[in-house]
C-alpha cells in the first residue's frame, strides 16, 4: 500500500543583511549526512555561495563555490530590461528568506530493482534575489537523503518574461586530499582508478570516487531532461576539486532548475548500489496512468534478417523462456540515410508482418530497430504505425546526445512512444538520469561498454559500482561467442549482477549455436525485475557478489575480475528458520559440457557459508527455491 507524507515547508522570514554572512545546514533524517550552505563576502568584496558536506563528523566535500553563468543580454535587450554586467552572476545576490520541510512517501515502480522505493529526505531552499534587477529570483533547493545529498538552482517566473540562456554551471566539488576517481571519459569508454590530476578528459557522469578515509562517493546528475549534459573536469586552479562542465549552453523559460548534482556517500562500496533509486527519487512520478503494456523481460536479437531465421529466433526464445525478440539494424534500409522509410521492409524475403504473427501465437513481443535519422523525420507518426502493427517497443539507435537540442528531442520521443504504449531502449552514449521514473516506459539504455565490445572480467566488476547508479543498463550479455574474455559462468552470473528489465541474452550468438546447455536453465528462470537486492560483497575493480528476490526465490550472481578468488557467501539474508534448495552453475573443468559449466545442489539456510572458488575472469550463479 502506498503511503504519503507530504512535505511542509516552514519558512524563516527573517531577511538577511546585505552584508551579513547566511549560513544553514540541513541534515539526513538518520542524521549522519550534513551539508553546510553558506553565502559569505569574498576578498573581493562581493557576495559568494559554497556548500560544504560532512558523513559522520568526517569531510567529504571541503568548502566548494556555487556559480551559474548566464548571458541574457539578448533577451535584456530586445524587452528594454536592465542589463547585467556583474562579473559572477551570483555575486549581487541577496538572500530573501529560508525554507525548510521534511518529505516521507513510498512509491510502487512498474520496474524495479525492489518492489517498493520510499522517499525520504529533509529539504532546505533559500531564496535570493538580484539586489540591482529584483525581477531575477532564484532558490537554492538542497536534498539530503539518507543515502545522500542534491541540490539545484530553481528560478520562479519572470513576472518580466525574460528568457534565461545558461552558458555555463561551475558547481565545485573540493575533495579530500588523496581521493582517486574510477575515470571514463565516455559512456561507453573503459574505467581506470586515477588521482584528481592529469586527465585526459572530461569525466562521464555517474563518477565514483574512494576516499582516503575509506568513504564511497558517487557523483551524479538527476532529472537531466531540459538542459545540456554536465561532465566533471579538474579545476584549472584548485587542488583535489571537480567542476560541473556543460555541453554547451541551454536556453530556458522561466519557471525552470537545473538538473540535481548528486553526492552519495556510502561506508562500503555495496551501498552505493543498494541506494541506487537515489536518483530515480530526483524524478518526478509516473506520467503513465495505464501501465499495463509496459511488459520487462529478456530479448535476444535476430543476426540474420530473413523470415526462417526470424522465427528460429523466436522458437528459440520461446524454448528458453525469453519475452522479446529484437528486429535489428537495416531492416528498413540504410538506416542511416534520411531516404529510408521505417515504415516499409527493405530487404527481400523478411516478412514482418507473419513474424510478428507467428511470434505472437508463441507469447513473444517485437522490438524494432531505428536510427535516429527515422526518428527525426517520421517520429511523430511513427510509433502509432508500429502500435498498429503490434509491435511491442522500439531501440533508438545511433542517437546524438550532449547538447540541450538533442538532450530534449530524445526526452520529447520518449513521451510520444509512451502516448503509443511502446516500450523504448535507447543505445549508444546516451545515459539516463532518472527519468525513467517518470516515462518507465522507458526499460533501459545503453551508455555502457558492454558486450559489443568485449571488456574483461576486471571491467566487469567495476560497471556495478558505477554506470549502474544510474539505472538498468543494455550491456548485451552473449554466452556462445568465442571472443567472451570470461568463463561462461561469469556470463550467466552478470544476468543477476547487471539490472536491466529489457535484459539482452545471446547477444552476438543463434539458435543453431546452441545445444541446449543444461546450465541455460538459470537463464529460463530468470526474471528481470526483483522484489529485493542485496550486495553481499564487493568493490569495484576486484568482484562483486549480489543477491536478488522475487516472490519466494532469490538468485546469486558473483563474478571475480581477472584474478582468482575465493568468496566466502554467507547466506543469513535468507529468513531464519526456513531451508532453500540451491542450485549452483560454477566454471568447472570437469564438466562434460563445451562451455564447462558444472551443476550441482545442496540444502542451505541462514546459517549456511559458501567458499566461492572463482577462476580467473570466473564466477558462479545460483538459484535458491524454498523447500
Amino acid at each position: 500500500m502506498r503511503q504519503f507524507f507530504a512535505a511542509v515547508w516552514l519558512c524563516a522570514a527573517t531577511v538577511h543583511a546585505a552584508a551579513a554572512d547566511m549560513i544553514e545546514r540541513v541534515a539526513s533524517p538518520d542524521g549522519h549526512i550534513v551539508l553546510e550552505l553558506a553565502q559569505k563576502m569574498d576578498a573581493a568584496g562581493k557576495r559568494a555561495l559554497s556548500y560544504n558536506v560532512r558523513y559522520d563528523g568526517e569531510t567529504v566535500i571541503r568548502d566548494s563555490r556555487l556559480e551559474l553563468r548566464l548571458d541574457n543580454h539578448l533577451s535584456e535587450n530586445a524587452m528594454a530590461l536592465p542589463v547585467d554586467h556583474h562579473a559572477r552572476w551570483f555575486e549581487n545576490l541577496r538572500v530573501t528568506g529560508v525554507r525548510r520541510a521534511s518529505h516521507d512517501s513510498t512509491w510502487t515502480p512498474v520496474t524495479g530493482e525492489r518492489a517498493q522505493v520510499r522517499d525520504h529526505y529533509e529539504a532546505l531552499a533559500v531564496d535570493l534575489v538580484k539586489d540591482d534587477n529584483p525581477t531575477y529570483k532564484l532558490s537554492v533547493e538542497v536534498r539530503a537523503y539518507d543515502a545522500g545529498v542534491a541540490l539545484r538552482f530553481a528560478f520562479p517566473e519572470n513576472e518580466k518574461g525574460t528568457y534565461y540562456r545558461v552558458i555555463g554551471e561551475d558547481t565545485e566539488f573540493a575533495l579530500p586530499a588523496g581521493t582517486r576517481a574510477w575515470f571514463h571519459g565516455w559512456a561507453q569508454g573503459p574505467y581506470q582508478l586515477m588521482p584528481l590530476s592529469n586527465w585526459p578528459d572530461q569525466a562521464e557522469r555517474p563518477l565514483t570516487l574512494q576516499l582516503p578515509n575509506g568513504l564511497s562517493v558517487a557523483l551524479l546528475e538527476g532529472q537531466m531532461v531540459d538542459y545540456a549534459r554536465t561532465k566533471f573536469k579538474l579545476s584549472p586552479d584548485k587542488p583535489d576539486t571537480l567542476v560541473t562542465a556543460m555541453h554547451d549552453p541551454a536556453d530556458l523559460v522561466s519557471p525552470f532548475a537545473t538538473p540535481w548534482r548528486g553526492i552519495m556517500i556510502a561506508r562500503r562500496p555495496g551501498q552505493l548500489i543498494e541506494n541506487n533509486d537515489f536518483i530515480l527519487n530526483l524524478n518526478a512520478p509516473s506520467r503513465i496512468a495505464d501501465t499495463s503494456w509496459i511488459k520487462p523481460g529478456k530479448i535476444m536479437r535476430v543476426m540474420s534478417l530473413t523470415t526462417k531465421d526470424a522465427k528460429a529466433n523466436i522458437d528459440f526464445a520461446a524454448r528458453h523462456k525469453l519475452q522479446h525478440i529484437l528486429i535489428d539494424f537495416k531492416w528498413y534500409g540504410n538506416a542511416f540515410s534520411f531516404d529510408a522509410d521505417a515504415t516499409k521492409v527493405a530487404i527481400p524475403d523478411f516478412d514482418l508482418p507473419g513474424i510478428i504473427a507467428y511470434a505472437k501465437t508463441k507469447g513473444i513481443g517485437v522490438w524494432l530497430y531505428v536510427n535516429q535519422q527515422g526518428l527525426m523525420a517520421q517520429g511523430d507518426t511513427l510509433f502509432q504505425t508500429y502500435r498498429d502493427w503490434g509491435v511491442a517497443g522500439v531501440k533508438f539507435g545511433f542517437v546524438q546526445v550532449g547538447s540541450h537540442r538533442w538532450t530534449t528531442w530524445l526526452e520529447n520521443r520518449i513521451q510520444q512512444a509512451a502516448d503509443a504504449h511502446i516500450m523504448v531502449n535507447i543505445h549508444d552514449d546516451w545515459r539516463p538520469t532518472g527519468e525513467q521514473r517518470t516515462w518507465p516506459n522507458l526499460l533501459t539504455a545503453e551508455g555502457i561498454r558492454g558486450n559489443e565490445e568485449m571488456p574483461d572480467a576486471t571491467h566487469n566488476t567495476v560497471l556495478p559500482f558505477v554506470r549502474y547508479l544510474a539505472g538498468a543498463a543494455d550491456y548485451t550479455i552473449c554466452y556462445y561467442d568465442p571472443r567472451i574474455r570470461t568463463t561462461h559462468a561469469h556470463q550467466l552470473a552478470l544476468a543477476v549482477i547487471y539490472y536491466s528489465p529489457l535484459q539482452t541474452l545471446y547477444w552476438y550468438d543463434t539458435p543453431d549455436r546452441s545445444r541446449d546447455e543444461p546450465e541455460l536453465a538459470f537463464w529460463d528462470r530468470i526474471p528481470t525485475t526483483w522484489d529485493e537486492t542485496r550486495v553481499l560483497d564487493g568493490a569495484p575493480g576486484r568482484d562483486v557478489t549480489i543477491a536478488r528476490r522475487k516472490g519466494d526465490e532469490w538468485f546469486v550472481g558473483s563474478i571475480t575480475n581477472n584474478d582468482a578468488r575465493r568468496i566466502p557467501l554467507r547466506f543469513d539474508f535468507l529468513p531464519k528458520g526456513k531451508r532453500y534448495e540451491a542450485t549452483i552453475y560454477a566454471d568447472d573443468p570437469a564438466a562434460p559440457t563445451r562451455t564447462k559449466v558444472g551443476i550441482r545442489t545442496r540444502t542451505v539456510d541462514a546459517a549456511t557459508v559458501l567458499q566461492l572458488d572463482l577462476p580467473a575472469s570466473g564466477g558462479q550463479a545460483l538459484w535458491l527455491r524454498p523447500l
